[in-house]
């Protein structure tokens, strides 16, 4: 919730469901019509049946809202996946303090994201907000422009 309103977020306009029950559809018909911003937590996704993912989906579009779902979504408009997570700070000893997290980032989608985008990420950055880093040598990781 802080890193959502920190970055603008209208933190009352934001409905996180983290497990909406047996009625997942009922649940979020009725979110996203009050709501501009809905998290879906992952064994809702789970469950999810695709041809009804495909309807939400278009109820979405239609309100000119946003569903966030943890886990694969049938109906998905953007996925971004996140690989090779590693923390750094520690000495080689196993003593200090976690610094910063690395991350490969790799999002494709439908429309203008249909073409893969793949980034390695420092969560927190330098300032404090996400940053992009140079990928090592040998790595393997590519920047597609988008």
């Amino acid at each position: 919730m802080a890193a959502a309103a920190e970055l603008g977020v209208e933190l009352e306009r934001l409905a996180l469901v983290p497990e909406p029950g047996a009625e997942v559809a009922a649940v979020l018909s009725a979110l996203i019509d009050g709501f501009d911003l809905v998290a879906l937590g992952l064994a809702a996704a789970r469950r999810m049946q695709p041809q009804l993912a495909r309807r939400l989906a278009g109820r979405v579009r239609n309100r000119g809202a946003v569903l966030i779902a943890a886990g694969s979504w049938p109906a998905a408009d953007l996925e971004v996946r996140v690989a090779n997570r590693r923390w750094r700070g520690l000495a080689d000893d196993g003593f200090g303090h976690l610094e910063f997290r690395e991350v490969v980032a790799t999002s494709r989608g439908r429309g203008a994201a249909a073409r893969p985008r793949t980034v390695a990420l420092q969560l927190p950055g330098p300032g404090g907000a996400v940053a992009t880093v140079e990928a090592p040598a040998g790595r393997g990781l590519t920047e597609v422009a988008g």
